[in-house]
């Protein structure tokens, strides 16, 4: 099964099994991981913001328009940034790493 890392807001890093078919999302509150994802992954809040290990960033499918639009309500924003709930775990991102913000913004649309 394939593996990702988060690191936390504290620098600490957290190794957990990332099954294929879930979201970062999903893994994170799978774990315990303190990420909130309001909208629960409906695309409608920024919330479960990630940053993406540069290294890694490429494997990830491209984002879509409506992530992109949710991103730039995001605290924090970086060039890796994705929202956590779109990042879909396969056998490809393996080792995949992410880092939680310093904070979260509940900018929800609508």
């Amino acid at each position: 099964m394939p593996k990702m890392t988060f690191i936390l807001r504290d620098g600490a890093r957290k190794e957990v099994e990332a099954p294929v078919g879930l979201s970062v999302l999903e893994i994170a509150h799978r774990n315990a991981v303190d990420i909130e994802g309001a909208c629960e992954g409906s695309l409608a809040c920024s919330t479960c913001h990630v940053i993406v290990d540069a290294e890694d960033y490429d494997r990830l499918t491209a984002a879509k328009e409506e992530e992109e639009d949710m991103l730039d309500l995001a605290f924090g924003l970086q060039a890796t940034s994705r929202l956590g709930c779109q990042i879909i775990i396969t056998e490809e991102l393996d080792g995949l790493t992410v880092a939680l913000p310093a904070g979260t913004r509940n900018a929800q649309s609508g």
